[in-house]
């Protein structure tokens, strides 16, 4: 039996590296950034429409979506990042159903979907028995996401308030992680976040067993008691 984590967080706060420590603990990890990279490769469906849509201006020398260029287009304005997502999401949903249903038919007991708008769009809640959020404090994450990104501090809290805000996310989630210490700490939230997962999976490994020796038992019975009872 496969438990789905639905991991999630804000932008520069520290999500990869959560992605990380579960990945050494041999978590398969389907993640929605990836994905969203692939399926606007030059030729596909979404990148011929992000090109007609936006124009040339969003293409590099290497036919590629200028990603940078991009960014600056959306971030700054509400409705072409809307425009953007009607073309992206339904493309990148459809790919990691179809990642995640194929790690559960092959009995990856702990998978991951890391999607960094899990909250925002809601669509792919279903799929998750449990949702983390990875936190911080808000000076680090615009800090984090300067460095990072090479942006100016206005573009950097453009792009963290296009975002559902982190408390709210954690209000909504099962498990937080605070990621506004060291790595050891964090590393020791993780292991402990592991642990409970691991009982968590153990607990509906059990729940699902009993359901399928009651339903056993009630096919096995249903048709032994008819074929009594023809005998009486």
């Amino acid at each position: 039996m496969s438990l789905v984590i639905g991991l999630t967080g804000g932008i520069a706060s520290g999500k990869s590296t959560v992605v990380e420590l579960l990945k050494k603990k041999n978590a398969v990890v389907v993640d929605a950034d990836w994905i969203a990279r692939q399926v606007v490769e030059p030729g596909t469906f979404a990148y011929k429409r992000i090109v007609r849509e936006f124009g040339t201006q969003v293409v590099g020398a290497d036919r590629k979506l200028d990603r940078t260029q991009l960014g600056r287009l959306i971030f700054g304005d509400e409705s072409k990042r809307r425009q953007l997502n009607r073309i992206t999401h339904p493309w990148i949903i459809f790919y990691m159903i179809r990642d995640c249903v194929m790690s559960v038919l092959m009995g990856r007991p702990f998978i991951v979907l890391d999607v960094p708008l899990l909250f925002e769009t809601r669509r792919l809640l279903w799929l998750c028995t449990v949702t983390v959020v990875v936190v911080c404090d808000r000076d680090q994450q615009i800090d984090r996401l300067v460095r990072r990104n090479h942006l100016s501090r206005e573009e950097a809290l453009q792009r963290i308030d296009s975002q559902m805000p982190l408390q709210e996310k954690a209000a909504m989630a099962h498990f937080v992680l605070d990621n506004s210490g060291s790595l050891l700490a964090l590393e020791e939230q993780v292991e402990n976040l592991w642990q409970q997962l691991q009982c968590i999976r153990k607990q509906r490994l059990r729940y699902y067993k009993l359901f399928g020796t009651i339903c056993f038992g009630i096919l096995v019975g249903i048709p032994l008691c008819r074929s009594i009872a023809t005998h009486l």
